[in-house]
């Protein structure tokens, strides 16, 4: 049994901290939006139009805003854990709460995951993996998942780092942000090899820090956070070995996300004051009924319309194709007066695969009010292997793409080789490791 939108906006408890919510729904539509901008198929190909326009790499600034899911994802998980704890009477939390977590966010990503292999496999099979538009999809939807394999460690890492959050505040932020630091000293001034590789932590927990901070009331001069992460961002990109987007480009020899560098770390600290100079005069906007209970129903669907905006995109464009409408050459004013449409479409097929596969992101009324398994006790030691298999694998898979699945194809996931089909073999031992952790008896938590 699932719970309504209107239900679950009409039991939506008074304390409960809406902008987060609305936070979370407009974050991920906003990378939406940017991947259907970005995405610039041509008869030659596969480009992106940040690459092709230099110029619009500028307005990264504002769509690049994944700092703002892991700030908010900091929040919730702050409260969650917390309120798991005060109602466990003294027993171990931490398999509770990483599976309570893990379970709405793996289901929909373990669908998206089978299918599209068994869609990858059987296309392959048939001979039809070779056409640019078709290689480009196999290769390019499952780039996504590198924030959900990330978002999984944050989701693991969650309870030790609230302890320190708890002792040292604002210091454990600082102590993330000059680890990210000297991991760029040793990247471009020393040059140690696979260094860089560290902020793939450092910098999203820093952002995930803030989220504490936000839960705490001790975020109190946003403004002052918003100027010093702006300031801080443009000096790196003028003066440093920063490119300008906040995205990766094509052909780059440094990128600001891919491993993430200290620039976007300040580019994520003003976003996070930005956002939280805008709560209060959101507040009145989300009390309306009708506001509110949208915002509910999005973020019911949230994560599987992210996991599949890109299969609808390439969608739009293979049936373009199939329908011999002429593609024109990107950025050229043909190309730009398709692209209301093209995301019309994309949009509407979005709406399409959501009301087939919504079923598995929706939570069962008992989770949906707040209750959540408790694990057995000893189940830690699987739970946190079972989420250490999940992110490699779902960053495994996000590298390699799904082309080459019958040819073995690898790729190097920091540094060491990955076919998609081990990476597919490690998220569902890991998923069910996860779920193996639990046993029948629930309790309430916030979040």
């Amino acid at each position: 049994m699932t719970v309504s939108a209107r239900d679950a906006a009409a039991a939506t408890p008074a304390d409960r901290d809406r902008y987060v919510d609305l936070l979370r729904v407009a974050s991920l539509a906003t990378v939406v939006l940017g991947h259907w901008l970005m995405a610039a198929v041509s008869g030659d190909g596969m480009g992106n139009l940040l690459a092709l326009v230099p110029p619009l790499q500028g307005l990264t600034w504002l769509l690049q805003v994944m700092p703002v899911f892991f700030f908010v994802g900091g929040f919730s998980h702050a409260l969650s854990y917390r309120s798991l704890e005060r109602r466990a009477g003294g027993r171990p939390v931490y398999a509770d709460f990483l599976r309570a977590r893990l379970r709405r966010l793996l289901r929909p990503t373990l669908v998206f995951v089978l299918l599209w292999a068994a869609l990858a496999l059987a296309v392959q099979l048939t001979g039809h993996g070779g056409g640019r538009l078709t290689g480009a999809a196999l290769r390019m939807v499952t780039q996504p998942l590198w924030f959900i394999g990330i978002y999984l460690a944050m989701v693991a890492l969650t309870p030790p780092l609230l302890k320190l959050h708890g002792r040292h505040g604002w210091a454990v932020f600082a102590a993330l942000a000059g680890a990210a630091a000297l991991v760029d000293v040793l990247r471009f001034a020393l040059g140690v090899p696979y260094a860089q590789f560290l902020n793939f932590a450092f910098v999203w927990l820093a952002v995930h820090q803030l989220g504490f901070l936000r839960a705490d009331g001790r975020i109190t001069r946003p403004a002052v956070l918003a100027a010093a992460g702006a300031a801080g961002a443009v000096l790196l990109v003028a003066c440093g070995p920063y490119p300008l987007s906040m995205v990766g480009m094509p052909g780059e020899k440094v990128s600001n996300m891919a491993p993430p560098t200290l620039a976007l770390l300040c580019h994520g600290a003003w976003l996070v004051g930005a956002v939280q100079l805008l709560a209060r005069p959101a507040a009145g906007l989300l009390a309306r009924p009708r506001v509110w209970q949208g915002v509910v129903a999005a973020n019911g669907i949230a994560m599987t319309a992210f996991l599949w905006h890109l299969t609808a995109m390439f969608g739009v464009y293979a049936a373009q194709l199939a329908l011999g409408i002429a593609l024109p050459e990107p950025a050229t004013a043909g190309w730009w007066a398709q692209v209301p449409v093209r995301i019309l479409l994309a949009a509407a097929l979005t709406a399409l695969l959501v009301r087939c596969l919504r079923r598995f992101e929706a939570p069962a009324a008992r989770a949906a009010s707040g209750a959540a398994v408790v694990a057995r006790r000893g189940g830690g030691p699987p739970a946190a292997a079972g989420i250490t298999l999940c992110l490699l694998g779902i960053l495994g898979l996000s590298t390699t793409g799904l082309g080459g699945l019958l040819e073995g194809h690898s790729a190097v996931l920091i540094a060491l080789p990955v076919t998609a089909p081990a990476a597919i073999g490690m998220v569902l031992a890991g998923a069910f490791l996860v779920e193996r952790s639990g046993s029948a008896r629930r309790v309430r938590l916030r979040g």
